[in-house]
């Protein structure tokens, strides 16, 4: 039996699309749920690019959509900085269009020192927080100059925890193992995380659609991060088969999500 949704989330990674491809079934399912007069949202927790980056890719893709419509870990951890703690000193461990977002939202990001073969680190006591991100040039540097501060006390923030990220030629080390990494070494453990499953990126989703929860869907391709988002927002959930959950694994969760679909084509025949 369908049911009515109005307003939707999508994941991008393993959902929307693979690297460089829409996945089977998204172009069409969610142009055939924006004809049926629905809101559609995209949420990312990767880091890498400003929102207008994924918009572009979308509509590249042959999905219209504007940087409102998306949201990403990096928007929604500066935003919330901005509101909460705008005057603290950042060291971040994360790529250079990060740290040029957050100080988009007003907030001092402080730089690496100058020179590759510099053994030296940045006064960790100068550092009020570490953010830890998805870093594709994450060296032993970046490393100890964020267990340095943090075991001199300062803050840990982190913008998505996903452990792998999903790539056309297999998955590769993202944010989580980082974090994991320094929890081990330091003894402390994250304090603030910005990214999917964290109630931060679905307050802002859930004002951006301007529905109760109970009307809106959240999909996705993992179940520890999308789906549960979703489930503890009190929406229904979508699980799609074309990233990295397996329909096992879908059932056996305490909880199984409301729908498991080979792919988001399949969504418009369940809704209203």
């Amino acid at each position: 039996m369908a049911i009515p949704v109005d307003g939707f989330v999508f994941d991008l990674d393993g959902t929307v699309y693979l690297g460089e491809a829409a996945l089977p079934g998204s172009v069409d399912g969610i142009r055939t749920l924006r004809e049926r007069g629905k809101r559609v949202l995209f949420v990312s927790n990767k880091p890498l690019e400003p929102r207008q980056s994924y918009a572009a890719k979308l509509t590249r893709l042959g999905i219209p959509t504007t940087a409102d419509d998306v949201i990403t870990s990096a928007y929604v951890l500066g935003r919330h900085l901005a509101q909460t703690q705008p005057h603290l000193r950042y060291y971040v461990i994360g790529e250079e269009n990060l740290r040029a977002e957050l100080r988009q939202h007003g907030l001092t990001i402080l730089d690496e020192l100058d020179g590759q073969d510099s053994k030296e680190v940045l006064d960790p006591h100068g550092i009020d927080a570490v953010v830890v991100a998805f870093d594709r040039t994450l060296d032993y540097r970046k490393l100890n100059t964020a267990y340095q501060a943090l075991m001199a006390g300062a803050h840990f923030y982190a913008t998505n925890a996903d452990k792998t990220c999903p790539m056309p030629g297999g998955a590769i080390p993202d944010a989580g193992a980082t974090i994991t990494a320094l929890e081990h070494i330091t003894g402390r453990k994250l304090e603030l995380l910005a990214g999917k499953p964290s109630t931060l990126t679905m307050k802002v989703a859930m004002d951006r659609l301007g529905f109760p929860p109970e009307r809106c869907m959240m999909t996705g391709d993992r179940l520890e991060t999308d789906i549960k988002m979703g489930q503890d927002a009190g929406m229904i959930t979508t699980v799609v088969l074309t990233g990295v959950a397996t329909r096992d694994d879908a059932e056996r969760m305490p909880t199984p999500p409301s729908f498991i679909v080979e792919n988001i084509g399949m969504i418009p025949s369940l809704i209203l």
